[in-house]
């Protein structure tokens, strides 16, 4: 149950730490800039330094709870932050939610419950040299991809970019959660833990400043938790209860469709009216 609390509580900060970014990024956005030049700047912005606080603390809170369960489990919750975001505002700050908004975070949070019921704990394997030089060439990749990217007028690419460089901090942390802390900066793979984290930020800013929030959140939390799921079951060795596994490709078709549709419904959602105007 501890666990389960813990993963509940990175929710809730991943949330606050959406809707700070999203308000933040685009209040810089008639001002130039993409990439890691948009995330200096933004760096001088306390409301973003508020957002990136949520983000770091529920990166935390995910990163010990990844030590014990299935990255299925911990994306697909820690992605629901973005129907946290909803209903906070909904029963809080009075915003409006449409009738398939409803609907749409009914089928998210059925998702969540057929992943709870059929996950089980384990400890990951340990990566092997070959497995963290395909990570490291994946975080090459999407750096050099940003820069093409930025210099697009559409969300999607940095959006896309910013799910595959959170997908590799999700791999890489399920197998570093259950080392010793103390002895993390000397292995490697913090280091390109640490600088898929950085990626991510950045195309994340970029994409909050030219698509709206909703939309951008979705599909960055669409590309994680598919990457990040397929390759914790095939190569960390994430355990799925015995007879469950048909829960879990549904669970994941159902809360990867739950987000995706929460995007599409941006116009109206929570995200969105908290913006400011650009």
């Amino acid at each position: 149950m501890v666990d389960y609390a813990v993963l509940v509580a990175s929710a809730v900060l991943y949330a606050v730490g959406i809707v700070a970014q999203s308000v933040a990024a685009r209040r810089a956005g008639n001002r130039p800039g993409t990439g890691l030049g948009l995330l200096a700047r933004l760096a001088a912005d306390r409301l973003y330094l508020l957002g990136f606080a949520g983000q770091a603390g529920g990166f935390a809170l995910a990163f010990f709870a990844r030590a014990k369960l299935p990255l299925y489990l911990v994306q697909a919750a820690s992605s629901s932050a973005i129907g946290l975001a909803t209903v906070f505002g909904v029963a809080v700050l009075g915003w409006r939610i449409r009738g398939a908004e409803a609907a749409t975070l009914v089928l998210l949070a059925a998702g969540l419950v057929a992943l709870a019921g059929s996950s089980s704990a384990s400890v990951a394997s340990d990566l092997s040299p070959a497995g963290v030089a395909v990570l490291a060439v994946v975080v090459l990749g999407t750096g050099l991809a940003m820069i093409p990217a930025g210099r697009t007028g559409a969300f999607l690419p940095s959006a896309v970019l910013s799910g595959v460089a959170f997908a590799v901090v999700a791999v890489a942390s399920r197998t570093l959660a259950h080392r010793d802390l103390l002895a993390l900066p000397g292995i490697p793979l913090t280091w390109l833990m640490l600088a898929a984290a950085v990626l991510g930020q950045a195309a994340m800013a970029g994409a909050l400043q030219r698509g709206p929030a909703a939309a951008v959140v979705a599909t960055a939390d669409a590309t994680t938790i598919v990457l990040a799921s397929v390759t914790g079951i095939a190569v960390l060795g994430d355990h799925v209860l015995a007879g469950r596994e048909p829960w879990v490709a549904a669970g994941l078709a159902v809360v990867v469709s739950g987000v995706l549709l929460l995007g599409l419904q941006s116009r109206a959602s929570a995200l969105d009216v908290v913006r400011e105007p650009a």
